[in-house]
């Protein structure tokens, strides 16, 4: 390889380096400063995650039923083609 060649990959490889530092310290030093979060913050998170919390009961229940109907047809199909429950057909 040439030495020149290397010479250009090296200081390519500092000015991308030099890129990449002066970006992070300037999102470091731009970075909110304080206690964290404050109170009406965390209260929004609270309020937020109790509607998650019901959401996904809603959604249980509902696969809930879902899963009985769908065991409920079954056995009706199940009855109806003439299998007893619980057993699979040959």
């Amino acid at each position: 390889m040439d030495p020149h060649e290397v010479y250009k990959i090296i200081i390519i490889g500092l000015i991308a380096g030099t890129a990449m530092v002066s970006v992070v310290a300037q999102a470091w030093f731009k970075r909110p400063r304080g206690s964290g979060t404050d109170s009406r913050q965390l209260t929004e998170i609270a309020d937020r995650l109790a509607r998650l919390e019901s959401a996904v009961d809603a959604i249980a229940v509902e696969t809930e039923r879902i899963s009985e109907g769908q065991r409920f047809t079954t056995k009706l199909l199940g009855e109806r083609a003439g299998v007893p429950a619980g057993q699979v057909r040959p």
